[in-house]
């Protein structure tokens, strides 16, 4: 007769057993999904090698003299001047990079605009002037950014970019 110890100790082999083979399963799951993923990193480096070599072929001098050439009278292709580059500190900044103004300041100033925008306002519409939101617009208006001045000769070959190359 098998008494109760036995039960429970056949009971906890049998569930352990079940417990080691899902594992063992999501093992090998997790390992064919690295393989995977593996073979889809290197087609993308080949891709990424590929493309490259052909950027290398497309941009070829001569290649790109002779399609000069070629399409000159369509195109009617200049060279550049050297006044017309510029350097990546002397270009706008982007919207995301443009401070944002103070809250407390802008409520005061705001409210003093809003009194002076009003009285022109009724000034302009006792004289018949076309516009009058054009004042409401100009007091609302934030100061636009500048480029930063171009430095004398520092860092003036250096241009700040993202490389594709790791």
């Amino acid at each position: 007769m098998l008494k109760t110890f036995d039960l429970v100790l056949i009971g906890v082999m049998t569930a352990t057993a079940t417990v080691t083979y899902t594992i063992k399963h999501r093992a090998e799951l997790k390992v064919e999904e690295v393989h995977r993923l593996e073979a889809e990193i290197k087609l993308e480096k080949d891709t990424i090698d590929l493309l490259k070599a052909d950027w290398a072929l497309q941009s070829q001098p001569n290649r790109l003299e002779r399609l000069v050439k070629a399409y000159n009278e369509e195109l009617k292709l200049q060279p550049t001047e050297s006044t017309a580059l510029v350097h990546a500190k002397e270009l706008p900044m982007l919207k995301s990079e443009v401070p944002v103004p103070d809250v407390t300041e802008a409520k005061a100033s705001a409210k003093g605009a809003t009194e002076a925008s009003a009285k022109s306002a009724t000034e302009a519409s006792a004289k018949g002037a076309p516009g009058t939101k054009g004042a409401q617009a100009t007091a609302k208006a934030q100061p636009v950014p500048m480029p930063a001045p171009r430095g004398e000769a520092e860092d003036a070959d250096q241009i700040e970019t993202g490389s594709v190359e790791e």
